[in-house]
């Protein structure tokens, strides 16, 4: 699962990846990226940002994010995975990727980094 959040002031946005079967709580990753309470961004942002439209949030976006304006946040249990899910920039179909190849490949392709997370919330 993945979503587009900002602080507060909607001046620093994330992108959170993490499994469907964890609860995202703000205060828990706020803590842990040393940011103000997060909540999910708008439809403009995201446009603005990843040219995405909500309920197409991908990872897959970044390639669109040449300022490097949003920060991904990725779950440790995402990272202990074979493989990642995500939508093509469309929520019409999905892709099944390494998550090396995501890690390795990908992300210095688009020149993203990545801080690693711990959501402990279950559902």
């Amino acid at each position: 699962m993945e979503d587009l959040k900002c602080n507060k002031q909607a001046t620093k946005f994330y992108l959170l990846m993490m499994p469907g079967t964890k609860v995202f709580k703000t205060k828990e990753v706020s803590h842990q990226i040393g940011s103000t309470r997060l909540s999910f961004a708008s439809p403009d942002d995201m446009m603005k940002l990843l040219g995405l439209e909500p309920g197409s949030v991908s990872i897959m976006g970044l390639m669109n994010d040449h300022d490097n304006a949003v920060q991904l946040l990725i779950d440790e249990d995402v990272l202990k995975d074979d493989y990642i899910g995500c939508h093509p920039c469309v929520n019409t179909s999905s892709l099944k990727i390494k998550t090396s190849d995501i890690i390795e490949k990908y992300l210095p392709a688009v020149k993203h980094d990545y801080i690693t997370v711990r959501l402990t919330g279950m559902i």
